[in-house]
């Protein structure tokens, strides 16, 4: 009988190849096939889901909800070769998933972050040349951290000045430009990173093994930075403790480039598109979800509207 850990890897062969971005979903997964390992299982049950639950059920349900739906979908999968599997219902969970409100950062702590990332040591210091420029492009560009731990070198064209998105989210490829400081950090990044490792290389940023570093290693990486510079408490046992996010840095990419259309009294719904396009979003109404996340930018749209309205205009 074909074990849970090798219907997982088949699962998440097929899974990659239509290009869905799986890292958390496998982190989430391999804990619970682990889990059926040692529960002396080989296929998935509710009540397997729910002891899982219960054994490690210290998060909130809005998490374990996300849990859930990650297993139905592999279950999903795996009825097809294995008919014991049950699908654990959706209704298992009662979870509603809610966005985090975003952290903002200002200009001195992403310049902290950039700078506390350069001082990662390593044994050849390619690892905070890495880090220090990925977390620096995403947070000029708001770049997903998948998109750009995704890179190949080829997609990284610095004579134009231009990136080419391969691995976007919902599998669609789009082009972000870059403004002449990011082109140039790039470029030195790319020149030190062919120093220490050679010429021949596919992903465009490395490890010091010469591998892509993978999702994990940026968040853990970044969540050591953060402690560093006191975004995060310090933490015991390599653990990332809470606090500002990577993904924040796309965030307050985002929400300064709205908050200064507002300010230069620019019209939002005619740029929104634009910046949609931009960051990759299926549509403008994502990207809107800025405005009301954010308390500055909500009381600036108030401001245009009660303007627009003693105008006699539209909003």
């Amino acid at each position: 009988m074909t074990s849970l850990a090798v219907r997982l890897e088949e699962y998440m062969a097929v899974r990659r190849s239509f290009g869905f971005d799986l890292s958390t979903s496998e982190r989430v997964l391999r804990r619970f096939v682990e889990f059926a390992a040692a529960e002396g299982l080989n296929h998935v049950t509710v009540d397997l889901f729910l002891r899982w639950k219960e054994h490690f059920g210290s998060a909130d349900n809005n998490t374990w909800s996300a849990r859930l739906g990650m297993v139905r979908v592999f279950a999903g999968w795996l009825q097809g070769v294995d008919p014991r599997t049950e699908v654990p219902p959706p209704s298992l969970i009662s979870g509603k998933l809610r966005r985090s409100r975003p952290y903002i950062y200002n200009a001195s702590q992403i310049a902290e972050i950039v700078a506390g990332a350069a001082r990662l040591p390593s044994a050849y210091g390619l690892r905070g040349w890495t880090y220090s420029t990925l977390f620096g492009l995403i947070a000029v560009s708001g770049l997903r951290i998948n998109e750009a731990i995704g890179l190949d070198d080829e997609d990284v064209d610095l004579s134009e000045a231009v990136l080419l998105i391969k691995r976007g989210k919902n599998r669609k490829s789009r082009l972000v430009p870059l403004s002449a400081c990011a082109a140039g950090r790039l470029g030195a990044y790319r020149a030190e990173r062919n120093r220490i490792l050679g010429t021949s290389h596919t992903p465009f940023f490395l490890q010091d093994s010469g591998l892509r570093p993978t999702d994990c290693a940026a968040r853990y990486n970044f969540a050591l930075v953060c402690q560093d510079i006191g975004l995060r408490a310090q933490q015991a046992l390599h653990k990332h403790g809470r606090g500002p996010r990577i993904h924040d840095l796309r965030h307050t990419f985002a929400v300064r480039t709205i908050t200064e259309w507002y300010r230069k009294g620019l019209d939002p719904d005619r740029e929104m598109l634009n910046l949609s396009t931009y960051l990759g979003h299926s549509g403008p109404e994502h990207t809107y979800w800025y405005i009301e996340a954010v308390p500055e930018l909500l009381q600036l749209a108030c401001q245009r509207a009660e303007r627009s309205i003693a105008e006699g205009g539209a909003l």
